[in-house]
């Protein structure tokens, strides 16, 4: 089976460091600019900090994001949280976005989900197409703000015309599921392909799915093999997956089952049940791979774990073949397996 998300995947994003420095705090911000790029840390630090204290909001903006990460300071997210409010409340935007992004996952400060959304609204409203991003995702899924799921596609979009490929995404998915805005695979495969000509992994995941599905483009499974291939080449698990069976089934590829276990090997060590089924069949057949019915065991019993109930079966199948000792070395492995990082 080929799967295809049923909700969005979506991340709230911070700002990052501003680097262009604010009028008159040229020489020390282009100091501390330097230092950081050569990855000296602690010097950007010393150069920042009596520029901030002086109350220029990009250091201080800048100050929170080395404390956020611990770069040239030990990690401190409630320093990282003063610094950004200094810089937010003299109405910088990055640093109201960074501000929300702290009150939404209690970095620093006590969590709260409707201050979260006040500050990135304020810096969406200065048209900051994180923060756009990052308020559209509160509304869509009604968190600390009452659900709106077509304000949330109209931030998505103004965040998406500025080229943020996490939004155009987004925006992607809510058209596809009729969410926010009238389904429209068209508009939906639109703006995948604008997010994938970017690397979004799961843009071009979804691109792959509808050019294999013919939704909104004509169906063509090379092209839905060559944006799986994309995305699977990130790390993408539905993506490694989805180009297994493809391999498996010859379709958009020609069929080649040690390649087809390749990719399943790879989403199944992720932890993807679908995958760890049929990396189970490979193996009790012995296609593709050598045949071994304590690796076929393991991963059968790996999936049936996460609910696969085909997976259950199939391995009470390949059970019923193997010595009670076969079946011990294969729970003693499926119990130290662990997914890849």
């Amino acid at each position: 089976m080929i799967r295809f998300p049923a909700a969005l995947a979506i991340a709230a994003v911070g700002a990052g460091l501003a680097l262009i420095p604010a009028a008159g705090a040229r020489a020390g911000f282009e100091d501390a600019v330097a230092a950081y790029q050569r990855g000296d840390y602690a010097a950007a630090l010393r150069e920042l900090r009596p520029l901030a204290e002086q109350g220029d909001a990009r250091a201080q903006h800048n100050l929170g994001v080395l404390h956020g990460a611990g770069k040239g300071v030990v990690q401190d997210h409630a320093a990282a949280a003063g610094w950004h409010r200094k810089a937010a409340e003299q109405g910088f935007a990055p640093a109201e976005n960074d501000l929300g992004l702290a009150y939404q996952h209690g970095l620093g400060v006590t969590q709260d989900l409707s201050e979260a959304s006040k500050w990135y609204r304020l810096a969406a409203d200065r048209g900051l197409a994180l923060a756009q991003h990052n308020l559209a995702i509160l509304l869509v899924e009604g968190r600390g703000i009452a659900a709106d799921a077509a304000e949330g596609a109209a931030w998505f979009r103004k965040a998406a015309e500025q080229g943020l490929a996490q939004s155009q995404n987004n925006l992607g998915l809510l058209f596809a599921l009729g969410r926010g805005v009238p389904r429209d695979d068209a508009a939906a495969v639109a703006w995948f392909r604008k997010a994938a000509a970017q690397g979004d992994a799961k843009a071009q995941f979804s691109l792959a799915r509808h050019h294999e599905l013919g939704h909104g483009v004509a169906r063509d499974l090379v092209e839905a093999a060559t944006w799986y291939r994309k995305a699977a080449g990130q790390g993408h698990a539905d993506a490694h997956n989805n180009l297994g069976v493809l391999y498996a089934t010859g379709r958009g590829v020609a069929r080649d089952l040690g390649e087809a276990a390749k990719w399943f090997r790879r989403a199944a060590g992720q932890g993807y049940p679908m995958a760890q089924h049929s990396l189970g069949i490979l193996f009790a057949k012995g296609q593709g791979v050598p045949q071994d019915d304590v690796a076929a065991w393991v991963w059968l019993d790996l999936a049936a774990a996460r609910g696969n109930a085909f997976a259950a079966k199939d391995r009470a199948i390949v059970a019923g073949r193997m010595t009670a000792e076969r079946i011990a070395e294969a729970e003693k492995r499926a119990r130290a397996w662990k997914a890849d990082k």
